[in-house]
């Protein structure tokens, strides 16, 4: 069954309100809550008080109403007696700020001290709760680098040290690494190396990008510190924490495998029409993170959240519909915050299950609406996703893509991914998202959205693909640098430029607003750039200003495969002539083809998915009939209102 629930947190509420919060969840189908993210100060008033008895209680409480409990380590917020005791474990930023206490995440990953406190409350936690019947799963932290993802302070320089020594061995490997001859920045040991903290200008961008990997590397070992003794204590307990949506410090592709089961948080704006997108390509991430096992939507809003400078509210029906968008692209469970909407703190605005208004609320109803739904298909839980189509995404690309001094400061992966997913999301083309080194065998479609930082080797794996009879996109901004962040001498696309019958021979970005020209239709904005053909073929060229008659949109004979390459950010009708011969040449074909703006086709092992993502309805014909799974009819074609949704078998 898809697991149902949210973040419980009855610490925030008096003991009386608990038995109520026990009949609602069973009213509302909740199967799974989240427990005790922010109660590290309820749980350990001082370093030898520990206070149990409530949590005990709550966990008691869940077991006897059939609710599983997903317990976290709370060790995402320090409570104030510990950061008054070691002011030391606050985090410092690049220009010497120490952090205060007073929000959350107020620690450096590198602290040991930190880490023995936390080490020392989890191994506490995971004794005393091991053989609860409530139990289901361990969460550890909370959205890992959400609000402090790196810190500059001594111990961390102290650390970084360390990591660059493992890395390079001796400061000679470090110099050629970070190509220190500029602005004459040799080192002759490792002890003159500091983080980059705030300088006269621009510091090296070697030593940004392995400051990001060692901060990502820091905050990594924190997890693993306190999964190490959750397996031991209680080895058949599955261990995870919640990643967030499309958050740059933290490479999902490094940390899933050290999880039992992905897990995301995710709040579309209602605000923005375009917000499904993104949300499928944050549910596709974190499913394909771990090579498309199911995984766990853990937060996710009721209504509207606290932290935009306007938020606005779910419209009525848009609960349901964002919430099986999860499930459409692999979630086992759908999980809200919060359970009960706070009545104080920063959160308080925050929507939640249960409203301020409260259960007699038109929230409510959609949530027990959404519950029972989710009851009705159990067979839906542990399915699997099969894509023929994946996008390429690295996260140490996008650390180096977006450092200073660049050629332009428009771009953004982001921007890059979502302009070759958003034309193949509309297509109703399933797509995973991997890392450039993933196994690639059984895609026969694989686009390259800026790939910066590209190695030898995974150039040559992608010419391998290529060879063998697959179909290669790539947009531009890919192939510029090797792992140290140092250009690939000979024309830009480096190793991967035979693939593609090209070399760029020089960037010419566009300023913030314009655009360029293509012929024989479409135009381009952001960037353009002087492609020189080395065996590719020239579909579109640019039209106009220095570069007109020069190639735009390419294509490649390459063994038995094809690869494309733009080299401009296209229009939605340029792209298409780019994807569409290159899945019609894969024979990769939609869920559901022929559906109107808005709607969305997702095929999930027996099931077929239907989202309404717009305001108006739709009317779906079917190519066979299917059984409507909420009534059990057979149906030839479908009626989805304003937001409507329906799963089929």
């Amino acid at each position: 069954m898809i697991a149902f629930g949210g973040d419980y947190n009855p610490e925030q509420w008096p003991e009386e309100i608990w038995a109520e919060d026990m009949a609602l969840m069973k009213e509302a189908g909740v199967t799974l809550v989240t427990v005790g993210v922010f109660s590290w100060a309820q749980v350990q008033a001082g370093p030898d008080d520990f206070r149990f008895g409530w949590l005990d209680r709550v966990m008691d409480l869940l077991a006897d109403s059939g609710v599983a409990a997903d317990l976290a380590t709370m060790t995402a917020s320090p409570p104030p007696w510990l950061t008054r005791l070691h002011p030391e474990i606050l985090p410092v930023r690049q220009d010497g700020t120490v952090l205060s206490p007073g929000g959350r995440q107020h620690f450096s990953p590198s602290s040991h001290v930190y880490r023995r406190y936390a080490a020392e409350l989890v191994e506490r936690l995971a004794t005393r709760y091991a053989d609860h019947p409530a139990l289901a799963m361990w969460h550890i932290g909370n959205e890992f680098g959400c609000h402090v993802s790196a810190s500059y302070d001594d111990e961390s320089a102290g650390a970084f040290r360390g990591w660059l020594r493992d890395r390079y061995g001796d400061v000679e490997a470090l110099n050629d690494a970070w190509s220190t001859a500029f602005w004459s920045q040799r080192y002759t040991d490792f002890e003159e190396v500091l983080p980059p903290r705030v300088a006269a200008t621009y510091p090296n961008p070697a030593q940004q990008l392995d400051f990001a990997r060692f901060s990502n590397d820091a905050m990594l070992a924190c997890y693993q510190a306190e999964a190490a003794i959750l397996r031991r204590i209680t080895p058949a307990v599955r261990v995870t924490t919640n990643f967030l949506s499309l958050l740059k410090p933290v490479d999902v592709h490094k940390w899933s495998p050290h999880t039992d089961i992905a897990a995301v948080d995710c709040y579309p704006d209602p605000a923005d029409p375009r917000s499904y997108l993104w949300a499928g390509l944050t549910y596709d991430i974190i499913r394909s993170a771990r090579g498309g096992q199911p995984w766990l939507l853990m937060e996710h809003p009721t209504s509207a959240v606290n932290w935009r400078q306007v938020n606005v509210p779910q419209r009525p029906g848009q609960l349901r519909v964002t919430s099986l968008q999860a499930v459409a692209h692999g979630a086992d469970a759908v999980l809200y915050f919060q359970w009960r909407q706070s009545r104080g703190g920063a959160e308080k605005f925050h929507s939640g299950m249960v409203p301020h208004a409260g259960p007699d609320s038109r929230i409510f109803t959609e949530v027990k609406a959404l519950g029972a739904e989710l009851a009705a298909v159990p067979g839906l839980a542990g399915t699997r996703i099969s894509n023929e189509v994946s996008l390429l995404l690295d996260w140490e690309s996008w650390w180096a893509s977006e450092l200073d001094s660049r050629p332009s400061a428009l771009t953004s992966q982001p921007d890059a991914l979502m302009s070759c997913y958003a034309p193949l999301f509309e297509r109703g083309i399933g797509v995973d998202v991997v890392h450039p080194d993933a196994d690639l065998s059984r895609y026969k479609v694989v686009v390259v959205p800026s790939l910066y930082l590209l190695r030898a080797a995974t150039a040559s794996r992608l010419a391998d693909w290529t060879r063998a009879g697959g179909q290669l996109v790539v947009t531009f901004l890919t192939g510029i640098v090797d792992e140290c962040d140092r250009i690939h001498l000979g024309g830009y696309l480096g190793p991967l430029a035979p693939v593609l019958g090209v070399t760029v021979e020089e960037h010419v970005p566009l300023p913030e607003g314009a655009h360029v020209t293509l012929a024989p239709s479409g135009t381009g904005t952001m960037w353009s750039e002087r492609v020189i053909l080395r065996g590719a073929t020239a579909i579109g060229t640019f039209s106009g200003g220095d570069l007109a008659g020069e190639p735009a949109v390419t294509r490649h004979a390459f063994g038995s495969g094809t690869a494309w390459y733009l080299a401009t950010r296209p229009d939605a009708a340029t792209m298409a002539a780019v994807l569409d011969p290159a899945l019609a040449a894969a024979d990769v074909r939609p869920a559901l083809g022929g559906l109107p703006h808005g709607v969305q086709a997702a095929r999930r092992g027996p099931y077929l998915i239907l989202l309404n993502h717009a305001a108006q309805a739709a009317e779906i014909r079917l190519p066979s009939p299917m059984v409507n799974a909420a009534d059990g009819a057979t149906v030839s074609g479908v009626a989805l209102g304003p937001f409507g949704t329906a799963i089929l078998r």
